[in-house]
């Protein structure tokens, strides 16, 4: 092309500047802020817990997947943002090239045929004045590029939008040929190309994307479905026994139980709640059906007595004074009675509570057991004024109910007088916390020993004597409940052997002071035998 230059006149397709444009290099993007929706935090915890799992399975899948495809978008983006700048910056335009346009704008066209070209091609003056290539849309000025012009800057990157509103990339760098502005002042010749080169391909890959997110979210939540039906099919299986115990009251169902994880612990622990629970209800219907049948004997007695007496009345004939005297006596022995097994009833029915446990009941305290054995053994001589009871009792302090243990060693020896013979011994001695109480009565049948501390069992050979066979129970509670144990065995030599052991210290602790040399049993000191009639 021959040479031209721009002639001292305003360049005919000039524009005034329209904006400014950024600066950096890359184009921006306007950020699509996600909407929200979904359930509200009351709704959600109303859901299933299925569902509630797909859901949350569905929003992390769809959470990573978002975060991914946006990412994925963004490199593609300044990757070929960056691919189309490299473009730009690697057109040459000659200068002949540049004369023409000069010329053209000017008004006095050079004979020359512009080749077509994809890119605008335009040159920029100081002031803003811009001259575009034949056939293409001018593209205001930014300041930038009036900068590049000027000299202030050596190029520059940028997006902007032409006249028609098309989005172009534009790369502006200074023109060292010598075409001019009017004024004489050096040009910058800028190189655009538009954007849809990286739109296109941008929208493609965001079209691809969102599909395949939408298709890995409604995977990932159907995959979640499905493994939080196969995760709680334990807990389906828990939930129906659950609810079949609260409507039927049945507590023999058990749940199948596989592994070691946390579904099978709960599913142990249902099992063993339920056998616990079943067999608390048998012993509560057993306790219930014993207590009648045990207060059906002095109450048919009582009714016996009471209508003898009422009929006495009502017809006029009296009773003998002896007779009279001993249906008054047998009243009051059956009431007696019955008072004695309601009491026994209260003591088995009060909650279990161990002493040694530090927060049991507060009525829990140390106790001289010496103290109580003795005092025990003063009620044990009223009852059979015939035997002879000796003791030797060695101290021992223990952490017990004093109420509960003074009746258990009191049913101990109570048990040995009873089945003592007119005129026998019965043996007490307390060593190191080891009660032992042993009679000379007949003994316990072998086949009989392992039931001797249930509840309202009585040895066939005992049935005809008074009680209400919850002595020893009483016993073996208040034993266990104070940390300690109790047995019956047969005696060498005939007779019954009961041994009662208990946690403690032969001295007390410090805040007993000085009872340890003073506290004896009523009969006489330590270890020495006493007798009574």
């Amino acid at each position: 092309m021959p040479h031209a230059e721009v002639p001292h006149a305003d360049v005919p397709h000039a524009e005034a500047p329209r904006g400014d444009a950024p600066h950096e290099d890359g184009g921006g993007a306007d950020g699509a802020r996600p909407a929200g929706g979904g359930f509200g935090l009351t709704r959600f915890h109303q859901l299933p817990l299925r569902s509630r799992l797909a859901l949350l399975t569905a929003v992390a899948v769809a959470f990573a997947v978002a975060l991914s495809a946006a990412a994925c978008w963004l490199i593609t983006r300044d990757r070929l943002t960056e691919q189309l700048d490299t473009t730009l910056s690697t057109v040459e335009v000659n200068s002949d090239y540049v004369q023409a346009i000069s010329a053209r704008c000017a008004g006095s066209p050079l004979n020359v045929r512009f080749q077509p070209t994809p890119y605008t091609i335009q040159l920029v003056s100081p002031s803003g004045y811009v001259c575009t290539s034949p056939g293409k849309n001018a593209i205001p000025a930014q300041h930038a590029d009036q900068a590049v012009a000027d000299g202030r800057l050596a190029g520059v990157v940028h997006t902007t939008k032409d006249e028609r509103g098309v989005a172009m990339r534009v790369s502006t760098v200074p023109y060292r040929g010598p075409v001019t502005d009017a004024q004489g002042n050096r040009l910058a010749i800028s190189v655009a190309a538009p954007m849809d080169q990286v739109t296109d391909p941008l929208n493609h890959l965001a079209l691809v994307l969102l599909v395949v997110a939408g298709v890995g979210v409604l995977g990932a939540a159907t995959a979640g479905l499905w493994v939080a039906r196969a995760a709680l099919k334990p807990v389906d299986r828990l939930t129906a026994a659950v609810e079949h115990v609260a409507r039927t009251q049945d507590l023999t169902i058990r749940i199948p139980t596989d592994g070691e994880d946390e579904i099978a612990r709960l599913s142990r622990s249902f099992n063993a709640m339920t056998a616990a629970l079943a067999a608390s209800r048998d012993l509560q219907q057993q306790l219930i059906a014993d207590a009648g049948h045990e207060l059906r004997t002095p109450l048919t007695s009582l009714r016996t007595n009471i209508d003898l007496l009422e009929r006495s009345e009502r017809s006029g004939r009296k009773i003998p004074a002896a007779d009279k005297e001993a249906l008054l006596a047998s009243v009051k022995a059956q009431m007696g009675e019955l008072a004695a097994l309601i009491g026994d009833l209260q003591v088995l029915s009060r909650p279990a509570e161990t002493g040694l446990g530090g927060g049991a009941s507060s009525s829990v305290r140390v106790v001289a057991l010496h103290e109580i054995v003795g005092s025990a053994l003063e009620r044990a001589r009223l009852r059979g004024p015939s035997l002879t009871l000796t003791a030797a009792l060695d101290p021992w302090y223990v952490r017990a109910e004093p109420a509960a243990l003074e009746r258990a060693v009191v049913n101990l020896l109570d048990n040995a007088v009873k089945f003592s013979p007119s005129g026998g011994t019965v043996e007490v001695r307390l060593a190191d916390g080891a009660l032992t109480v042993r009679d000379h009565g007949p003994g316990i049948p072998p086949g009989d020993l392992p039931h001797v501390f249930e509840r309202f069992w009585r040895s066939p050979a005992a049935r005809s004597l008074p009680g209400s066979g919850l002595g020893l129970s009483i016993v073996a509670r208040t034993a266990e409940q104070a940390g300690g144990g109790v047995r019956l065995r047969n005696a060498p030599g005939g007779g019954t052997e009961a041994l009662l052991t208990l946690p403690g210290a032969a001295t007390p602790p410090p805040d007993i002071p000085g009872r340890s040399g003073s506290a004896q049993p009523p009969g006489g000191p330590s270890g020495a035998s006493d007798t009574g009639g």
